[in-house]
């Protein structure tokens, strides 16, 4: 995440924005964010859908343990979709589960733009 270091940004900001986004991503199928944090949030996705797929006991708390509340679902009901859910859905696929497409740069500051989305 070395590419996403910005001055007044501390390490713990960061890994609760990607927190934040991962929980997003799986409560609704996909955000919209700048290209350098969907980048970033993809490889985190994958990990925990990759986790989802083990379905150990060791696995539900390691997802836990990165998943948030979000505006539509708790924490708990993520875990339920991504447990029972997603893990079906990506049970025969080897990697790959999210896929980025640009938008173009943002308005007011030029920043690239994308969508993270599910597969």
């Amino acid at each position: 995440m070395s590419y996403i270091n910005k001055k007044g940004k501390t390490t713990s900001w960061r890994k609760m924005v990607i927190r934040q986004q991962v929980s997003e991503v799986i409560a609704n199928n996909q955000i919209k964010t700048t290209l350098t944090k969907a980048k970033e949030t993809r490889k985190h996705v994958d990990k925990i859908i990759t986790l989802a797929k083990k379905d150990t006991l060791a696995s539900k708390r390691a997802a836990a343990a990165i998943l948030l509340d979000t505006s539509i679902s708790t924490k708990s009901q993520l875990l339920q979709k991504l447990f029972n859910d997603l893990q079906k859905k990506y049970k025969s696929r080897n990697g790959g589960y999210t896929r980025i497409l640009k938008l173009g740069k943002r308005q007011g500051d030029n920043v690239e733009e994308a969508i993270l989305q599910l597969v």
